[in-house]
């Protein structure tokens, strides 16, 4: 079994693959040596990667590094399975490679395009020959209404609704369209627009709002919560595959 955990900027996701499909997955606020300790209690993992962009814990990367058969820490030097023309993968965020690799995996020979909706909404694009090219990063929705209410003095702080009105009626709803409204005419600008350099382009949805998007979008997408975590496990299967 491979132990799979990704590090985002508000929660770590973890996830334990057998043969290739989750076998069970977790979400933690604050990711503790006792948590991992009982993943290894419950599961004995034998192989494991791990991908932060909030900085590394050398502790926890110790732990993993003795308890495990095989341990990659993603960075910019780890072999990947597909080719990337990110002009700095240094800085490149170890998440959205990860989808990449995810979505090529699960289509490959597809032009495809990822959007991952979390604290910030990321937009990748993959050519079907297996090349990332490069993608787009702007601010995710609970992002959008806290700066709405920490950079102006009177608009209050709202979170999102399940019934958005096109136009907004009242302060609160009138901030939850703008800025829902506004993400989906984003999102779907996007795929319209590269629909038509790639006109078979695939679309996966992803992240901790894929839900909320996924029904609200005009386009057909795919919706994958763990299209990250299968990336993860897929990079390192391809490291073990060619060690």
């Amino acid at each position: 079994m491979n132990l799979i955990i990704e590090q985002g900027n508000t929660a770590t996701k973890v996830a334990i693959f057998e043969n290739g499909y989750v076998k069970t997955s977790f979400i933690y606020d604050d990711f503790k040596a006792s948590d991992i300790a009982f993943l290894f209690q419950q599961y004995n993992p034998a192989c494991g990667i791990m991908s932060t962009v909030t900085g590394t814990d050398r502790e926890t990367v110790s732990f993993l590094e003795s308890r495990l058969n095989r341990f990659i820490l993603l960075d910019e030097k780890v072999p990947l399975p597909i080719k990337v023309q990110y002009q700095t993968p240094e800085t490149l965020g170890k998440d959205r490679l990860a989808a990449a690799v995810g979505a090529h995996y699960l289509e490959p020979g597809k032009d495809i395009l990822v959007i991952d909706a979390g604290t910030a909404i990321t937009y990748e694009l993959i050519e079907a020959a297996g090349v990332y090219l490069g993608g787009n990063i702007s601010p995710g929705m609970t992002t959008r209404f806290k700066a709405l209410n920490d950079y102006t003095k009177k608009l209050p702080l709202v979170r999102e609704a399940e019934q958005i009105p096109f136009i907004g009626n009242r302060t609160e709803t009138a901030i939850q369209a703008g800025v829902v409204n506004g993400i989906c005419y984003e999102m779907d600008g996007y795929i319209n627009d590269l629909r038509l350099k790639y006109p078979g382009l695939l679309v996966f949805l992803t992240g901790g709002h894929t839900n909320y998007f996924a029904r609200r979008l005009k386009n057909i997408i795919f919706a994958s919560i763990n299209l990250v975590l299968i990336g993860l496990n897929r990079i390192l299967e391809y490291n073990a595959e060619n060690k």
